[in-house]
């Protein structure tokens, strides 16, 4: 795990963009106690870190970026708090979903949306399907997420598809039968995870996709982040070395570096 440096426009010239980032966006609460405001004001603002960070991975030729907006656990706060959230992130899409579209971005959200009030799920599904033939970049909204919970419910999606086939539900399981009932099983796993805020976690994220994942971790609040922070994070991500097992002669004899199994699988699937 490797924290940040200076959160300074670096030049990125050296080694491989990532084709997936994934974001925990901490910190708007924090952001707007130092300010004296209201907790909302820090999400509103953190809403507009948002645009930021798409344009800039777009722009840096990123292909997938994944955030963590919403997790499973998130329902144990402040019933006003998580009303104006619910109600930021329907705004969010309508406001945001023309520009997305102008711009070639698809959206999508990962989770369980059964908790969601009609009206949002709606919203959710209309945008799916308005941008779904967009290739440019794939946003992923991680919303009533957990990374437990992925897990529990591709095990049971593929017991389901198993029972229909009439496979035997006691047949071994390995990871090639579990990857394609994920949630981001029609993505490349993430090469670069970021947190902003401060924390050194990944707070039920992804929990399978991670396992070969660079981390970066900053200081920056969310409301704060912006294209120099990506492209820090992205420079520190094209200077690593990612072995996945094997020793650094190996790479230099093979002249390139090896994907991660599955994630090798999923690059294809666009």
């Amino acid at each position: 795990m490797r924290h940040e440096s200076q959160a300074n426009v670096v030049n990125l010239d050296q080694g491989a963009v990532p084709r997936h980032v994934a974001i925990i966006m901490d910190g708007n609460g924090r952001w707007a106690r130092r300010r004296h405001l209201p907790r909302i004001a820090g999400h509103r603002k953190g809403a507009q870190a948002v645009r930021a960070t798409v344009q800039a991975c777009g722009e840096i030729g990123i292909e997938y970026l994944t955030l963590f907006a919403f997790s499973s656990e998130n329902w144990r706060r402040p019933a006003d708090e998580v009303s104006a959230l619910m109600t930021l992130f329907a705004r969010a899409i309508e406001d945001e979903l023309s520009r997305l579209h102008e711009h070639g971005v698809r959206f999508r959200v990962i989770g369980d949306r059964s908790r969601f009030e009609p009206r949002l799920q709606q919203l959710i599904s209309d945008a799916e399907q308005l941008t779904a033939g967009n290739r440019r970049l794939v946003l992923t909204i991680a919303a009533n997420y957990g990374g437990r919970w992925d897990v529990a419910q591709a095990v049971n999606r593929l017991l389901a598809e198993r029972a229909r086939s009439g496979i035997a539900l006691d047949a071994p399981v390995d990871e090639s039968d579990l990857q394609p009932f994920l949630s981001l099983a029609d993505a490349p796993e993430p090469d670069l995870f970021i947190r902003t805020g401060g924390e050194t976690r990944i707070s039920n994220f992804l929990l399978w996709q991670l396992a070969y994942t660079e981390l970066w971790f900053t200081e920056t609040l969310w409301p704060d982040f912006g294209a120099a922070d990506v492209s820090a994070a992205v420079a520190s991500f094209r200077s690593r070395e990612r072995r996945f097992g094997r020793t650094s002669e190996q790479l230099r004899v093979a002249g390139e570096v090896e994907s991660p199994p599955l994630a090798a699988q999923a690059a294809g699937a666009r």
